[in-house]
């Protein structure tokens, strides 16, 4: 795969990947997915579950854009909704050295599409809609401050907003198990996108993890409880 390159701005430059082909948008979704994990990571180590729960609602989208990219690869078919979708993504976010003069604007590819194509796809389709629908609208309240969620935060004795964190709390819990998920389901996309560049050595790699992960919470669940 080319090498992102050096394009003039300004007095300066920045990198771009000139190609703008679907295996450079996989890798950049890649490295998005493990620099939200890491970035989660250290949220739950202090306790922010709420902004924990907005990131990772960005980790299950980096991570369905991983598979939604290899498929176009694996079935050898680049859809009208492929095209659309990568020059949306390569679209610079501002056309004009000066940005208040700026007229670009960037078309949004509707994530319900991207769930359709995806369904069609999958062993059990309307399964797959139904959970990644569910698995959306579960965290959009934490992008988006929903009351229900905010509300999350309000507790204690006397209670009030915790506002520096939760740690020491049963969210922090729920949330350090459900950070387990993301992990998964990361290293799936990741075996995934290593089918569709046609690397089978890491493909097998990335699988043995992901079922290395598996043993591992399977142990800790089925572990005794301190009493």
């Amino acid at each position: 795969m080319q090498s992102p390159q050096r394009v003039p701005f300004k007095d300066s430059f920045r990198f771009r990947y000139v190609e703008q082909t679907v295996h450079q948008a996989i890798v950049q979704k890649l490295a998005r997915l493990v620099s939200g994990l890491h970035a989660a990571r250290i949220l739950l180590s202090y306790g922010f579950v709420q902004e924990q729960g907005a990131l990772q609602r960005m980790i299950d989208e980096f991570r369905e854009d991983v598979t939604f990219l290899a498929e176009a690869l694996l079935r050898n078919e680049v859809t009208p909704l492929h095209r659309k979708y990568l020059a949306a993504f390569y679209q610079e976010e501002f056309n004009h050295e000066d940005p208040l003069k700026s007229s670009e604007q960037r078309p949004m590819i509707l994530r319900k599409k991207i769930h359709a194509y995806l369904a069609r796809a999958a062993r059990d389709p309307s399964t797959h809609a139904k959970l990644a629908q569910t698995l959306s609208k579960s965290y959009s309240g934490y992008v988006h401050g929903a009351s229900p969620h905010i509300m999350d935060m309000y507790g204690g004795n006397p209670p009030r907003f915790h506002v520096r964190g939760m740690r020491g709390t049963p969210l922090e819990t729920a949330y350090r198990r459900d950070f387990w998920n993301y992990i998964y389901r990361g290293t799936h996309a990741f075996a995934y996108a290593a089918m569709a560049f046609g690397d089978r050595a890491m493909r097998d790699s990335f699988r043995a993890l992901r079922d290395d992960l598996t043993d591992t919470q399977r142990a800790v669940v089925s572990a005794p409880r301190p009493v």
